[in-house]
C-alpha cells in the first residue's frame, strides 16, 4: 500500500496542474523533464479513451483511491446514460470477426516497437517566451539518432521512445543543454482468461433501449400474465424478427459476452494508470460458460450464436497471442493433461504452443474459472425455478438443472482440473515454475448473502417477477451458499498448492449486495427497484422502462432476472426458437432467454469494479516483488 501511495503521488506530481506544479517548483527549482506514456492502456486504440480514465482517476479523492476502480466506475456512470463502454466500443485492439487482438491501424499490438510519450520541461523561467529544442537518442547498439522537436518551453511535446531499450531525452535552449533524462517504458503483458465472471457477462458494452409507449405480449394472447412487457425501440414488427434480433445488445465479443466492464480488463486498465512510465498490453479472452476442460483446454464456441465463434481454446488463443506475428503450431499432447484419466475429455489433446524464443513473457495471468466446472449455474437454476416449472423439465437451454449433491461430486475433481491447468500454464504458456504468484485466481463473491455473511435472501420473487417460473427458495439458496463456501475453500487450497495468488478480499465487500439487495415496498430509486415495469391498463408500473439506467449505481451488485431483461434482453430469431423447441406455443420461452442468457446472477459493472480493485491490490504486490528483484 505504501508503494502504491508513492506511485500515485508521482503520477499526480507528473500530470496535474495548479497546486501540484507549485509543489514541484518548490521541491525542484532547476529545469527538469517529466514524462508519461501517452496511451498507457494500449488495448484502447484511441488515446483519448484512455485519457478519460486517466482524468477520472486523477479526480478521485484520497478516500476513493482506496477503491479506485469502483470509484471511477461510479463517476463515469453519472456521465453516460448507456455506460462509458458504449462510447469506446469499436475502438479497441480486438477484431471479433477474426478472433484476434488486432489494432485498427495495423500496428504490432503484442510486440510494440515504440511508445509515444508526452514530455514537459519544468522549472524554467519565462517558459512561454522561450523555444526549446527536444532531442532523443535511442539506446541500444546501432540505434539511429531520434527525432528533434522545437516548441515553446511551456508546451508539452510528443516523442517516440523505442521499446524496450528506451531513449535519452535532452532539452536545449539557445544551443545549451538545460535538462536531460532517460525515458524507458515498462510495458506489462497482462492476460485474462476464464468464464462469465471474467468476461463481464451481464454488462453489455451497448445495452438495449426501451420504448416509452410500445408493449409486447409473450404468448398467444390468452394469458394476461404474459402481456404488457417492455419492448425495444426500433422498426421491428414482431419479437424475434430480423430487425428485432439486429438490435440485440452489443458486446466486445458477442459469442462470449465479453465486455469492457470485465474485472480483468478494468484491473489491467487501472494498473496502466498508476505509473506514468508504464504501459499495459492486455489480452482478454474469457468466455461466458467456459470450464477448465470445455473452454480453456478445448474449443468452446460461447453462449450466443454468431457467424464467427472462437476458433481456438483459450490456452491455444493465448499461445497464439504470445507469438505475435510468428506462428504457434499445434502440438499433440495425448497423455499430458488428463491426470491419469480423471479428466477423460483431455485424452488425445492438441494445443497450440508458441516456441519459447518467440513467446512474449506473461507478467500477470488473471484467471476466473471453477464455477462452471462444479455446475454452479445449474445449482442456481435449481434454487430459483419453482418445482412445478416446465423449465426444469425442458433443461437444454438452461442446462441440466442439478442440486447440491451433484455439485459436490464435481467439486471433488476440481483440484485435478486445476492441476492440469497449472501444467499447461507452465509448459504451454511459459510462465516459470518459480514465478507462480504471477497467476491470479479470483474467487467468486456470494450471490445471496446478507450483511451478516451467513443469512441468505428470503424466499420470494423479488427481482424475478419477469416470469412466473422464477421464485427464489431460501432453503436451496442456503445449500448453494454452503457449496459456494466449499468451492472457495477448494480454490484457495488449490491456489496455495500450486503457488498461485488467490484473490478473495472482494467477497467481504459483496456482503449485503447480493441478488435481493434493495428490496423494499418503495425503493429509493429506479435503480434499486427490484420490480419489472409492466404496462397495466395503459399505465406503466412502477416506472417507465425507458427510464431504466443499466449502469446507475445501486445497492445490489448482481443482476436479477429483471435487471438482465432490461439490460441485455437477449432474444433469438423466431425461426431458430421454433426449430430448437419444436413447439409453436412456446414463444414465451424468449422470456427465459431475455432474463437468463442476458446475464442474470452475474455481477453488475459496480460488482466487476469491486472485484477489479481486489485484483489490483494483489497485482501491485506481485509486480513490486519482481521489480525489486530486478533492482
Amino acid at each position: 500500500m505504501l508503494r502504491y501511495r508513492i506511485t500515485v503521488g508521482l503520477l499526480l506530481l507528473t500530470m496535474s496542474a495548479g497546486a501540484s506544479c507549485a509543489m514541484a517548483s518548490e521541491a525542484r527549482i532547476y529545469p527538469h523533464i517529466v514524462w508519461r506514456v501517452e496511451n498507457p492502456f494500449r488495448f484502447f486504440a484511441d488515446p483519448a479513451d484512455t485519457k478519460v480514465h486517466r482524468a477520472t482517476f486523477l479526480e478521485l479523492t484520497d478516500e476513493e483511491h482506496e477503491t479506485p476502480v469502483l470509484a471511477a466506475e461510479r463517476a463515469l456512470a453519472k456521465r453516460h446514460a448507456d455506460g462509458w463502454a458504449s462510447v469506446v466500443l469499436g475502438r479497441t485492439c480486438w477484431e471479433a470477426e477474426k478472433n484476434r487482438h488486432i489494432c485498427p491501424d495495423g500496428t504490432d499490438y503484442i510486440n510494440p516497437q515504440s511508445h509515444a510519450v508526452v514530455a514537459e520541461l519544468k522549472g524554467i523561467p519565462d517558459a512561454a517566451s522561450v523555444d526549446c529544442l527536444w532531442l532523443t537518442s535511442p539506446k541500444g547498439p546501432d540505434a539511429p539518432r531520434g527525432q528533434a522537436v522545437t516548441a515553446r518551453c511551456s508546451e508539452p511535446v510528443e516523442l517516440d521512445v523505442p521499446y524496450p531499450n528506451g531513449a535519452h531525452v535532452a532539452v536545449e535552449v539557445g544551443g545549451r543543454e538545460v535538462a536531460a533524462t532517460d525515458a524507458t517504458v515498462t510495458d506489462l503483458f497482462i492476460v485474462g482468461m476464464g468464464d462469465s465472471f471474467g468476461s463481464g457477462e451481464g454488462n453489455p458494452d451497448l445495452p438495449v433501449r426501451f420504448s416509452r409507449e410500445r408493449t409486447a405480449a409473450y404468448g398467444n394472447g390468452s394469458n394476461p400474465e404474459l402481456a404488457g412487457y417492455p419492448v425495444r425501440v426500433g422498426g421491428w414488427r414482431q419479437i424475434g424478427d430480423d430487425k428485432f434480433i439486429q438490435e440485440n445488445a452489443r458486446w466486445l465479443d458477442q459469442a462470449c459476452h465479453r465486455s469492457l466492464y470485465s474485472h480483468q480488463l478494468r484491473a489491467a486498465l487501472q494498473l496502466s494508470l498508476e505509473d506514468p512510465h508504464r504501459a499495459v498490453t492486455f489480452v482478454g479472452i474469457a468466455c461466458s460458460g467456459a470450464e477448465v476442460s470445455a473452454g480453456l483446454f478445448l474449443r468452446y464456441k460461447g453462449n450466443e450464436w454468431v457467424s464467427h465463434p472462437p476458433e481456438l481454446s483459450q490456452i491455444s488463443a493465448v499461445a497464439e497471442a504470445q507469438c505475435g506475428k510468428h506462428k504457434a503450431p499445434p502440438h499433440d499432447l495425448p497423455e499430458a493433461y488428463h491426470i491419469r484419466g480423471r479428466i477423460p475429455e483431455l485424452k488425445g489433446l492438441v494445443l497450440r504452443k508458441c516456441e519459447a524464443e518467440h513467446a512474449r513473457r506473461i507478467d500477470l495471468l488473471m484467471i476466473s474459472i471453477g464455477g462452471n466446472d462444479v455446475g454452479f449455474s445449474r445449482l442456481v437454476a435449481d434454487a430459483v425455478l419453482t418445482d412445478k416449472s416446465m423449465l426444469k423439465r425442458l433443461g437444454g437451454w438452461l442446462g441440466q438443472v442439478e442440486g447440491a449433491a451433484a455439485a459436490n461430486e464435481q467439486l471433488a475433481v476440481l483440484d485435478a482440473r486445476y492441476k492440469s491447468l497449472n501444467r499447461a500454464i507452465r509448459n504451454i504458456l511459459h510462465v516459470p515454475w518459480n514465478e507462480s504468484d504471477r497467476i491470479l485466481l479470483t474467487a467468486y463473491p456470494g450471490l445471496a448473502l446478507l450483511e451478516d455473511g451467513s443469512t441468505v435472501c428470503p424466499s420470494g420473487r423479488a427481482g424475478m417477477d419477469v416470469l412466473r417460473d422464477f421464485k427464489l427458495s431460501a432453503a436451496k439458496a442456503r445449500e448453494g451458499s454452503a457449496l459456494a463456501g466449499r468451492l472457495n475453500a477448494a480454490m484457495r487450497e488449490s491456489a496455495r498448492e500450486h503457488g498461485w495468488s488467490f484473490v478473495e478480499s472482494h467477497r467481504k465487500a459483496f456482503l449485503g449486495r447480493g441478488i435481493c439487495a434493495g428490496w423494499s415496498d418503495a425503493a429509493f430509486s429506479t435503480a434499486d427497484d427490484l420490480r419489472l415495469p409492466r404496462n397495466v391498463n395503459g399505465v406503466w408500473e412502477p416506472y417507465n422502462p425507458a427510464d431504466y439506467k443499466p449502469y446507475a449505481s445501486r445497492q445490489r451488485w448482481f443482476r436479477t432476472p429483471n435487471d438482465a431483461f432490461l439490460t441485455g434482453n437477449f432474444h433469438v430469431s423466431a425461426s431458430l426458437l421454433q426449430k430448437v423447441l419444436r413447439v409453436q406455443t412456446l414463444s414465451w420461452f424468449q422470456l427465459v432467454l431475455a432474463s437468463t442468457y442476458s446475464g442474470a446472477f452475474h455481477p453488475t459493472a459496480e460488482g466487476q469494479a469491486a472485484i477489479a480493485d481486489a485484483v489490483v491490490e494483489t497485482a501491485r504486490g506481485v509486480l513490486a516483488k519482481y521489480e525489486n528483484e530486478r533492482m
